[in-house]
Protein backbone atom coordinates (compact mmCIF):
# COMPACT_ATOMS: atom_id res chain seq x y z
CA UNK A 1 0.00 0.00 0.00
CA UNK A 2 1.42 3.18 -0.97
CA UNK A 3 -0.47 5.22 2.10
CA UNK A 4 1.89 7.67 4.03
CA UNK A 5 0.52 9.92 7.08
CA UNK A 6 2.59 12.78 7.20
CA UNK A 7 2.98 16.01 9.83
CA UNK A 8 4.38 19.25 9.27
CA UNK A 9 4.47 21.37 12.78
CA UNK A 10 5.79 25.31 12.58
CA UNK A 11 5.14 28.42 14.64
CA UNK A 12 2.24 29.69 12.04
CA UNK A 13 1.14 26.30 10.96
CA UNK A 14 0.39 22.59 12.87
CA UNK A 15 -0.80 20.25 9.61
CA UNK A 16 -1.37 16.80 9.04
CA UNK A 17 -1.77 14.55 5.66
CA UNK A 18 -2.92 11.55 5.13
CA UNK A 19 -2.62 10.05 1.61
CA UNK A 20 -3.56 6.66 -0.34
CA UNK A 21 -1.95 7.16 -3.76
CA UNK A 22 -4.37 3.66 -4.53
CA UNK A 23 -7.71 4.94 -2.90
CA UNK A 24 -10.99 5.52 -4.59
CA UNK A 25 -10.94 9.04 -4.08
CA UNK A 26 -12.46 9.08 -0.45
CA UNK A 27 -11.85 12.70 1.18
CA UNK A 28 -11.87 14.82 4.21
CA UNK A 29 -10.64 18.36 5.02
CA UNK A 30 -10.69 20.41 7.99
CA UNK A 31 -7.92 23.27 6.91
CA UNK A 32 -10.01 26.34 7.65
CA UNK A 33 -10.15 27.63 4.06
CA UNK A 34 -13.45 26.43 2.11
CA UNK A 35 -12.75 27.15 -0.97
CA UNK A 36 -9.06 25.29 -0.61
CA UNK A 37 -11.12 22.34 1.01
CA UNK A 38 -13.18 22.87 -2.48
CA UNK A 39 -10.18 21.67 -4.24
CA UNK A 40 -8.26 19.70 -2.25
CA UNK A 41 -11.37 17.50 -3.04
CA UNK A 42 -10.92 17.98 -6.77
CA UNK A 43 -7.78 16.30 -6.44
CA UNK A 44 -9.09 13.49 -4.29
CA UNK A 45 -11.87 12.57 -6.18
CA UNK A 46 -10.29 13.10 -9.94
CA UNK A 47 -6.86 11.10 -8.73
CA UNK A 48 -8.59 8.65 -7.03
CA UNK A 49 -6.48 9.33 -3.73
CA UNK A 50 -7.37 8.85 -0.47
CA UNK A 51 -6.66 11.90 0.92
CA UNK A 52 -7.24 13.41 4.38
CA UNK A 53 -5.79 17.00 5.43
CA UNK A 54 -6.30 18.27 8.59
CA UNK A 55 -4.66 22.09 9.09
CA UNK A 56 -4.59 24.97 12.20
CA UNK A 57 -2.96 28.20 11.10
CA UNK A 58 -2.94 31.88 11.65
CA UNK A 59 -5.96 32.65 9.64
CA UNK A 60 -6.68 35.81 11.60
CA UNK A 61 -3.67 37.13 9.75
CA UNK A 62 -4.74 35.27 6.20
CA UNK A 63 -4.87 32.52 4.41
CA UNK A 64 -1.21 32.40 3.05
CA UNK A 65 0.89 30.61 5.07
CA UNK A 66 -1.69 27.94 5.45
CA UNK A 67 -2.47 27.27 1.76
CA UNK A 68 1.78 27.22 1.10
CA UNK A 69 1.98 24.90 4.01
CA UNK A 70 -0.78 22.57 2.86
CA UNK A 71 0.74 22.47 -0.41
CA UNK A 72 4.11 21.85 1.37
CA UNK A 73 3.23 19.19 3.17
CA UNK A 74 1.03 17.28 0.44
CA UNK A 75 4.14 17.29 -1.22
CA UNK A 76 5.95 15.23 1.20
CA UNK A 77 3.46 13.15 1.08
CA UNK A 78 3.44 12.34 -2.23
CA UNK A 79 7.13 12.12 -2.51
CA UNK A 80 7.46 9.43 0.53
CA UNK A 81 4.16 7.44 -0.78
CA UNK A 82 5.71 7.68 -4.39
CA UNK A 83 9.15 5.64 -3.16
CA UNK A 84 11.60 5.16 -5.58
CA UNK A 85 9.08 5.65 -8.60
CA UNK A 86 10.33 2.01 -10.06
CA UNK A 87 7.42 0.79 -12.58
CA UNK A 88 5.15 3.97 -12.51
CA UNK A 89 4.21 5.84 -15.34
CA UNK A 90 6.21 9.33 -14.43
CA UNK A 91 4.46 11.28 -16.87
CA UNK A 92 0.76 12.38 -16.38
CA UNK A 93 -1.56 15.32 -18.67
CA UNK A 94 -4.87 16.44 -18.67
CA UNK A 95 -7.35 18.81 -20.45
CA UNK A 96 -10.31 19.81 -17.97
CA UNK A 97 -13.50 21.61 -19.21
CA UNK A 98 -16.08 23.35 -17.38
CA UNK A 99 -18.20 25.33 -19.00
CA UNK A 100 -16.10 28.64 -21.04
CA UNK A 101 -13.34 26.95 -19.00
CA UNK A 102 -10.47 24.91 -20.48
CA UNK A 103 -7.43 24.36 -18.13
CA UNK A 104 -4.10 21.92 -18.89
CA UNK A 105 -2.10 20.43 -16.94
CA UNK A 106 1.08 17.87 -17.56
CA UNK A 107 3.57 16.09 -14.59
CA UNK A 108 6.84 14.78 -15.06
CA UNK A 109 7.56 12.63 -11.38
CA UNK A 110 11.50 14.20 -12.32
CA UNK A 111 13.13 14.17 -8.93
CA UNK A 112 13.57 18.37 -9.76
CA UNK A 113 10.99 20.88 -9.03
CA UNK A 114 9.81 23.34 -11.18
CA UNK A 115 6.61 24.98 -11.73
CA UNK A 116 5.24 27.06 -14.81
CA UNK A 117 1.89 28.03 -13.58
CA UNK A 118 0.34 30.51 -16.53
CA UNK A 119 -3.30 31.25 -15.03
CA UNK A 120 -4.72 34.93 -15.15
CA UNK A 121 -7.85 34.90 -13.37
CA UNK A 122 -10.55 36.62 -13.69
CA UNK A 123 -11.08 37.89 -10.13
CA UNK A 124 -8.40 38.34 -7.29
CA UNK A 125 -10.69 36.69 -5.09
CA UNK A 126 -13.13 33.90 -5.24
CA UNK A 127 -15.26 34.74 -2.12
CA UNK A 128 -12.74 35.29 0.73
CA UNK A 129 -9.86 33.06 -1.16
CA UNK A 130 -7.19 35.35 -2.69
CA UNK A 131 -6.48 33.78 -6.32
CA UNK A 132 -2.88 34.73 -6.04
CA UNK A 133 -2.81 32.20 -3.24
CA UNK A 134 -2.89 28.98 -5.81
CA UNK A 135 0.55 30.18 -7.34
CA UNK A 136 2.12 29.22 -3.61
CA UNK A 137 0.06 26.31 -3.23
CA UNK A 138 1.58 24.67 -6.16
CA UNK A 139 5.22 26.44 -5.64
CA UNK A 140 5.01 24.66 -2.09
CA UNK A 141 3.88 21.00 -3.50
CA UNK A 142 6.48 20.48 -6.05
CA UNK A 143 9.32 22.13 -4.04
CA UNK A 144 8.82 19.13 -1.81
CA UNK A 145 7.10 16.47 -4.02
CA UNK A 146 10.34 17.44 -6.35
CA UNK A 147 8.05 16.69 -9.72
CA UNK A 148 7.94 19.23 -12.65
CA UNK A 149 4.44 20.33 -13.07
CA UNK A 150 2.93 22.47 -15.91
CA UNK A 151 -0.37 24.33 -15.61
CA UNK A 152 -1.79 26.42 -18.38
CA UNK A 153 -5.09 27.94 -17.99
CA UNK A 154 -6.02 27.98 -21.94
CA UNK A 155 -9.37 30.27 -21.78
CA UNK A 156 -12.28 31.43 -18.96
CA UNK A 157 -14.28 33.70 -17.94
CA UNK A 158 -15.25 32.41 -14.92
CA UNK A 159 -12.51 32.74 -11.94
CA UNK A 160 -14.58 29.81 -9.93
CA UNK A 161 -14.28 27.59 -13.03
CA UNK A 162 -10.89 28.55 -13.92
CA UNK A 163 -9.64 26.95 -11.20
CA UNK A 164 -11.72 24.22 -10.55
CA UNK A 165 -10.57 23.11 -13.78
CA UNK A 166 -7.05 23.67 -12.93
CA UNK A 167 -7.45 21.20 -9.78
CA UNK A 168 -9.68 18.52 -11.73
CA UNK A 169 -6.94 18.46 -14.28
CA UNK A 170 -4.09 18.26 -11.48
CA UNK A 171 -5.57 15.43 -9.82
CA UNK A 172 -6.30 13.55 -12.93
CA UNK A 173 -2.57 14.54 -14.48
CA UNK A 174 -1.12 12.92 -11.05
CA UNK A 175 -3.51 10.10 -10.94
CA UNK A 176 -1.97 8.69 -14.96
CA UNK A 177 1.90 9.83 -13.35
CA UNK A 178 1.65 7.51 -10.40
CA UNK A 179 -0.49 4.60 -11.81
CA UNK A 180 1.69 1.66 -12.11
CA UNK A 181 2.68 0.58 -16.10
CA UNK A 182 2.58 -3.07 -16.27
CA UNK A 183 5.27 -2.67 -19.08
CA UNK A 184 7.97 -1.33 -16.79
CA UNK A 185 7.25 -3.57 -13.87
CA UNK A 186 10.45 -2.96 -11.42
CA UNK A 187 11.86 -0.51 -13.69
CA UNK A 188 12.96 2.90 -13.48
CA UNK A 189 11.38 5.16 -15.80
CA UNK A 190 14.52 7.27 -16.99
CA UNK A 191 17.72 6.61 -19.16
CA UNK A 192 19.92 7.12 -15.72
CA UNK A 193 18.40 4.76 -13.46
CA UNK A 194 16.80 7.56 -11.03
CA UNK A 195 14.02 9.61 -10.53
CA UNK A 196 16.02 11.55 -7.50
CA UNK A 197 16.90 14.54 -8.96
Amino acid sequence: MRQVTVTRNTLETRITVTLNLDGSGQSKFDTGVPFLDHMLDQIARHGLFDLEIAASGDLHIDAHHTVEDIGITLGQAFAKALGDKKGVRRYGHAYVALDEALSRVVVDLSGRPGLVHEVEYKREKIGQFDTELFGEFFRGFVNHAAVTLHIDNLRGDNAHHQAETVFKAFGRALRMAVEFDERMAGMMPSTKGTLAG
